[in-house]
């Protein structure tokens, strides 16, 4: 029998680290998982307008590490770096994932008019452009409009995750008529459930469903 697939996470925030451990459990116990936390990531992007060649930098080392170590696919967790992201995909030799490119896909496929919700707002503007990119592939069709649930991430940074799961399905309520709802950080995902809850519209996490594709890539 094959071994299990060494596979790095790469976190900016420790709040997103809990998501994706309990998809890998739930659906992926066996996968060898490698945990990086650089917590200075987030902040640091939040104090500029865009990413700079610094980040793109940082970024790079991270997934360069995660591959020198033996990795056999990387996991980015944090939704601000798409591009740093994919460039650092185009220059390493295995699998290098952006946290909401497989989320994405689903909801795309889903129908096309989808609903995302964020808390994270240095983020949203790159998390539209890729699904845009995803769509012009997939879907030219398919429509995004996303919606700040105010509050919720800094209740999640307390540990307040009562608070954060309200704020976010407080939210989801009043979505109407689209075919997907995305939760559109990692750390959004522990929301999930409420969100259900509340609405009959599908509801897509980044966690779920990055460890399916990387069943898929990795198999």
């Amino acid at each position: 029998m094959a071994a299990a697939p060494r596979i790095a996470l790469i976190h900016a925030t420790p709040i997103a680290m809990e998501p994706i451990q309990a998809s890998f459990k739930a659906s992926w116990p066996d996968a060898h998982l490698v945990n990086l936390l650089e917590d200075s990531l987030s902040p640091d992007r939040a104090a500029v307008q865009e990413i700079t060649p610094e980040l793109d930098d940082r970024i790079f080392r991270l997934a360069d590490y995660a591959y020198r170590s033996g990795c056999a696919a990387v996991l980015f967790t944090c939704s601000a770096f798409g591009s740093s992201i994919e460039a650092a995909a185009g220059r390493l030799p295995i699998p290098v994932l952006k946290p909401n490119e497989a989320m994405f896909e689903a909801a795309i496929a889903q129908g096309g008019r989808t609903a995302m919700i964020y808390t994270f707002p240095p983020a949203r503007d790159g998390m539209e452009a890729e699904f845009h990119e995803e769509a012009a592939r997939l879907n030219p069709s398919a429509t995004i409009r996303s919606y700040l649930a105010e509050g919720a991430i800094e209740a999640a940074r307390k540990g307040d995750t009562e608070t954060h799961n309200r704020l976010v399905s407080e939210v989801a309520a009043n979505l109407e008529n689209f075919d997907a709802i995305m939760l559109g950080h990692f750390s959004t995902a522990r929301a999930i459930n409420s969100v259900r809850a509340v609405s009959s519209i599908p509801v897509f996490s980044s966690p779920d469903a990055a460890v399916e594709k990387l069943q898929r890539i990795l198999a």
